[in-house]
């Protein structure tokens, strides 16, 4: 299991869209927007599906997910990879719909990916760019 480091996860409270990223079977890639990412606790994140159509067909062949975090306030930028479970019931899910539908009331929260952090890597420019950092 990671565990984020601090600095991190105060990185990832600076951000409003989260660039996340998925690829089907064969590898082709999609990347969306997404408004609705929060981070669990130091190794988990949810990401809620409003209206996933090409990410969440994604996930269901492949169920590994990547998002990208950087903003001015970030203090450099990095790259957090995990494996997925779809929920669409249960606490969690339940959870998750409360939280969308109370910063906005007409979002479907149709499903829930619970991510759990595996990889995390260095994006910022420099000698370091793509090193593994946890």
């Amino acid at each position: 299991m990671v565990t984020l480091t601090e600095d991190m996860k105060e990185a990832i409270s600076t951000i409003q869209v989260f660039p996340v990223a998925t690829a089907s079977k064969e590898g082709v890639p999609n990347v969306v927007p997404i408004g609705f990412v929060s981070l669990v606790d130091d190794s988990t994140i949810w990401i809620a599906d409003n209206f996933m159509k090409k990410s969440l067909s994604n996930v269901m062949e492949n169920p590994k997910v990547s998002i990208y975090i950087w903003g001015p306030k970030t203090k450099g930028s990095f790259q957090i990879k995990g494996d997925v479970e779809l929920k669409t019931s249960g606490p969690e899910f339940e959870k998750m719909q409360e939280i969308v539908h109370s910063k906005m009331a007409q979002a479907p929260a149709k499903s829930l990916l619970v991510m759990k952090i595996t990889d995390v890597y260095d994006c910022s420019p420099g000698p370091n760019a793509g090193e593994k950092l946890l």
